[in-house]
């Protein structure tokens, strides 16, 4: 899987590399006026509703709901370019006789840093921090007893430098890091005696309890390759392509984690708009679980590729 994943990769950036000027968004270079900021912030509401009243093909009343937040500021001059942004996302779906269940949750902080030594160069040396979390306890529904994951954990911390490169770097990207420290948190004693996300497990006697408790930290240095782009494929279509992938130096080295998102965005007007997205993530620190004979008691499967798709439909607001 690691040789289809670096194809992929590889072939996505020579795609976004190879594509027209019109493609691209409407955004020509600005003829430089000094050093400046770009701030932006745009809110988003996606909302979906469905029920039945005597309809003889059956159904379940369910309403579901999703509330997003980015914000970004951008300083740029003739050498240096710095790019931060925030992203804050919360879903939650309820059906009819059941209870509600948290369909996405995420907050995510950015921040890139690059120099070029002159003004034609497209190549900056670069530093990159990536952190992400989420805010709200998970669950293996319909199992609401045991979470699956709380707030910082896990937690994921990325630090690295090396060179990015981009014709226009706020569009595309293509950067590699051949050091970057990748830190994993797991912050709940449960989860950390577990040994979830990898960090460490417990030692227990044969009565259960604990000897030694689980590690809450996990450190690995290794590589890091990430590459994007955003187009407008079509009158008010746009697509944003995100790509990363990494691996650790001394933890089996030429494993990759996989985090790739493909989203499309489709405006309306104004303030309506819909969004389709794909997410596909590969880790072979996170577990699966099986279901054993025993009722509550689970094994350990291997990692498995995680995928999550996503349609919807509602307002933004930029200010």
């Amino acid at each position: 899987m690691r040789y289809t994943i670096l194809v992929l990769f590889c072939l996505s950036f020579i795609f976004a590399n190879a594509q027209p000027d019109s493609l691209y968004l409407k955004e020509k270079p600005k003829k430089y006026d000094g050093p400046q900021w770009v701030r932006k912030n745009k809110a988003t509401i996606d909302l979906n509703q469905v029920s039945f009243v005597n309809w003889n093909a059956g159904g379940v009343n369910s309403i579901s709901g999703l509330v997003g937040l980015e914000a970004s500021r951008n300083y740029s001059d003739k050498y240096f370019s710095w790019r931060n942004d925030i992203v804050m996302r919360y879903g939650v779906n309820k059906q009819q006789s059941r209870e509600v269940r948290k369909t996405d949750d995420l907050f995510e902080l950015n921040s890139n840093i690059g120099y070029k030594p002159t003004l034609s160069s497209n190549w900056y040396y670069s530093a990159r921090l990536n952190f992400r979390t989420q805010f709200a306890n998970g669950y293996k529904y319909p199992n609401t007893s045991n979470p699956i994951s709380r707030f910082l954990a896990p937690g994921y911390l990325f630090f690295g430098g090396g060179m990015e490169y981009g014709k226009n770097i706020d569009k595309i990207s293509a950067y590699f890091s051949p050091l970057t420290l990748k830190a994993t948190f797991v912050l709940d004693e449960d989860l950390a005696n577990a040994g979830a996300f990898g960090v460490e497990p417990a030692v227990f006697d044969e009565d259960g309890n604990v000897i030694v408790p689980g590690e809450k930290f996990r450190r690995e240095l290794g590589i890091l390759i990430t590459n994007s782009y955003e187009m407008e494929v079509a009158q008010n279509i746009t697509m944003q392509h995100k790509v990363s992938l990494y691996t650790d130096y001394i933890n089996n080295f030429g494993n990759v984690d996989v985090d790739w998102r493909l989203d499309f965005g489709f405006k309306v007007n104004n303030y309506i708009r819909a969004s389709l997205g794909s997410h596909l993530r590969y880790d072979d620190d996170v577990k699966t679980l099986k279901e054993t004979d025993v009722d509550g008691e689970f094994d350990e499967e291997g990692a498995k590729v995680q995928w999550k798709q996503f349609l919807g439909i509602g307002f933004a607001v930029a200010f």
